[in-house]
């Protein structure tokens, strides 16, 4: 069996638009005329990756995965662009890329009684509606595909987080069929990640679940028991991980989004606070040996990061050069296109939207939460092992690290920044808005997030009103300039919207 490239995705990218009964007339009878599921899922797996990761480069610089070369980047002050679709991708994915194409697909599973295929477009329609509400909070959901409309009303976050339970339970239910036409051979024609293993994207649904359940914690209605079964259901190592391929080579519009060849971080740095939670000065002077795969030393071989809004002096500590991005693997090979990259910054790389590692910090932060430690101390480590081995450290210094001060070793000493910190350093670079709900479920708490400086008032964007971000504004091109009189009906206009604390996070 061939496997399909990103080559076939962007092509189906071409491919997916939907067409009304007055084209009839240009229809040819010789061709067929209804997109078949296999070629709309790759473009669609595509575009989870690629809307993550073009949002990730603005909220990353809000939780201080990475800042700006310059100083008083406006994301690294936790401000928005008005006027632009900077960090609207995810909305964008949602409501156009994926959109109208997932009900087409759902259209030719149930003519076709392809339950399998039926089972993934609901899978990934159920993790798009809940990352979207998490990212904007208030989001257009009853309204969102009716025809003939040209202004939506928005819908409570409450009512997402519903909606994503059922279109979950109903993807498993689909998934879990036998009858028909459901089919791997057939899966796996479209299917890029899993290559037509029902059962992995079953372990990916209670994954959706586990992230539903566990984001609103501040609640009452929160159910950690809930969150333990669905990890227990989902994941059960790296080999389940939810990875979208990319092409090395040839042409950079198949590559990785954050590889060296489409130099799309290139004046990005490292910050002071990651390299705080590598170098030791966190976790009691113990090295991390993830050190050097997430981050970059300098040119005199030592590990610095910027401090957001101060950008990058030449002069930084008394080192000449300024601080190396993430991609080389030597200083004087950072330039785009020449230098071979790293971790999730290769050309290559293929980009994780759902790993082992989370799931186990989200089981251990639920255990914890309910007052088993001692599950939650084994779930921790289990999330840090599968971490270390996902960014390729050596056996014997993950043994090493296992073993540290680094690691609580005894449910007694464990605490929940151990556990939140140590699930920060699983998503660097690519579980950026995941740990961006973290970090606004602890209201970006310094007990939890140790180290962790959000811009003093001073340094925040003016429109912030001396507020910290909390939510997305929704995609300006479409929104603000469409359907504006919808926003002011839940107060979306006004300037300090970002700073708004959404639903999820409230008790």
């Amino acid at each position: 069996m061939k496997r399909l490239t990103i080559l076939t995705l962007l092509l189906g990218l071409l491919t997916l638009s939907s067409c009304e009964k007055y084209l009839d007339i240009n229809r040819d009878p010789s061709n067929p005329q209804i997109a078949e599921g296999y070629v709309l899922l790759p473009p669609m797996l595509g575009n989870l990756a690629f809307a993550e990761q073009f949002d990730s480069r603005f909220i990353g610089k809000y939780i201080q995965n990475w800042g700006e070369a310059t100083a008083n980047d406006t994301w690294d002050r936790m401000g928005y662009n008005a006027g632009s679709d900077n960090a609207g991708n995810i909305w964008r994915t949602h409501y156009w890329n994926l959109g109208a194409n997932i009900q087409l697909m759902l259209d030719d599973a149930t003519a076709k009684q392809k339950w399998d295929y039926s089972g993934v477009a609901k899978a990934m329609f159920a993790w798009s509606w809940q990352t979207t509400t998490d990212y904007h909070g208030e989001i257009i959901l009853k309204e969102a595909f009716e025809p003939n409309r040209y202004v939506f009303d928005y819908d409570t976050q409450e009512e997402v987080y519903a909606y994503v339970q059922k279109l979950a339970n109903d993807a498993l239910t689909d998934l879990n069929r036998t009858d028909g036409n459901v089919s791997q051979a057939s899966l796996a024609r479209g299917d890029l990640t899993y290559g037509g293993d029902r059962s992995k994207w079953i372990k990916f649904v209670y994954g959706v679940l586990a992230r539903n359940a566990n984001h609103i914690s501040n609640k009452s209605t929160y159910k950690p028991d809930a969150v333990i079964d669905f990890c227990n259901k989902s994941l059960a190592s790296n080999a389940d991980n939810f990875n979208v391929p990319f092409t090395a080579g040839g042409n950079s519009a198949l590559a990785n989004f954050f590889g060296p060849s489409r130099s799309n971080l290139g004046t990005y740095r490292q910050t002071d606070f990651l390299v705080s939670l590598l170098d030791g000065r966190v976790f009691k002077g113990v090295v991390d040996p993830r050190q050097p795969i997430l981050t970059t030393a300098s040119p005199d071989g030592v590990y610095r990061g910027v401090t957001p809004t101060q950008g990058d002096p030449n002069n930084l500590n008394g080192n000449t050069k300024r601080i190396p991005t993430f991609w080389g693997e030597l200083p004087n090979l950072v330039v785009a296109g020449t230098t071979p990259g790293k971790y999730v910054y290769k050309d290559g790389a293929p980009f994780p939207i759902l790993t082992y590692s989370e799931i186990q910090f989200i089981k251990a932060e639920a255990a914890f939460i309910k007052g088993d430690k001692a599950m939650a101390l084994s779930a921790y480590q289990a999330g840090i092992g599968a971490a270390l081995d996902y960014a390729g450290v050596a056996a014997a210094d993950k043994a090493k690290y296992l073993a540290s001060a680094a690691v609580a070793q005894s449910a007694s000493d464990l605490k929940i920044s151990d556990i939140m910190l140590q699930k920060y350093l699983a998503l660097v670079g690519h579980g950026i808005i995941e740990t961006w709900v973290d970090m606004r479920r602890y209201r970006y708490a310094p007990t939890v997030y140790t180290g962790f400086t959000p811009p003093s008032t001073e340094q925040l964007f003016p429109d912030n009103n001396g507020k910290i971000a909390y939510r997305v504004r929704p995609r300006y091109n479409s929104e603000y300039v469409w359907n504006r009189a919808s926003l002011d009906k839940y107060g979306g206009n006004a300037l300090d919207y970002h700073t708004v604390e959404p639903w999820f996070i409230q008790k």
